[in-house]
């Protein structure tokens, strides 16, 4: 068997208007991404991530149109329909945010931002899981570790605690084989950051 080996995944908390400020939006317009997390007119998220689009007035008439891409580099699209004087999360999860369109006319101000659900890599390739090390909040939640892909089977999940502290779960055995790669999905709500040790 190999020598272990760490990841160490860590994200930001969402940020309600960190793709684009609130801003009066106009009829099948693109909102302007200028928020904090942007950088030359698009984001790149620390881990791919959903998206959320918060609307001043009764968007719910109406759609968002994201775009961007996936963790694999590959183009992806998602059509958000808008919350009335509310949140409205996206379900997609971007690496990166480069367009949002309004379809119809906003109601009020629009504001984009990054969600909580997070998606991350541990190893792109047949390995085993041999223990982690994870960081929680006050909000208990479960991580799940996938099989192949970010959307792959679940083999693995952990319900973190209800208080903040660190966990050491433990691995029975020799640990877990993940065939395909061994992917992390999680949300910041209920986790800072995580160690993942795997041979």
């Amino acid at each position: 068997m190999g020598d272990v080996q760490a990841t160490f995944i860590e994200s930001a908390a969402a940020d309600p208007d960190g793709i684009s400020a609130s801003a009066q939006v106009g009829n099948n317009a693109n909102l302007v991404i200028g928020g904090d997390l942007a950088s030359g007119g698009a984001v790149t998220f620390d881990n791919p991530r959903n998206v959320t689009i918060t609307s001043g007035g009764n968007d719910s008439g109406i759609t968002f149109t994201v775009t961007g891409t996936d963790a694999s580099g590959s183009a992806l699209a998602e059509t958000i329909t808008g919350g009335n004087a509310g949140i409205a999360t996206g379900t997609s999860i971007f690496a990166t945010v480069t367009q949002i369109t309004a379809v119809g006319d906003p109601a009020g101000t629009v504001t984009a931002g990054s969600g909580a659900t997070i998606q991350a890599t541990i190893f792109a390739g047949r390995c085993r899981l041999k223990g982690l090390y994870l960081v929680s909040t006050a909000t208990g939640g479960t991580i799940s570790f996938r099989n192949g892909s970010v959307t792959g089977t679940a083999l693995l999940q952990y319900n973190t605690p209800s208080s903040v502290g660190s966990e050491y779960p433990d691995v029975p055995g020799d640990g877990m084989v993940f065939p395909d790669g061994a992917f992390l999905t999680y949300s910041s709500i209920n986790a800072t950051s995580a160690t993942i040790f795997y041979a």
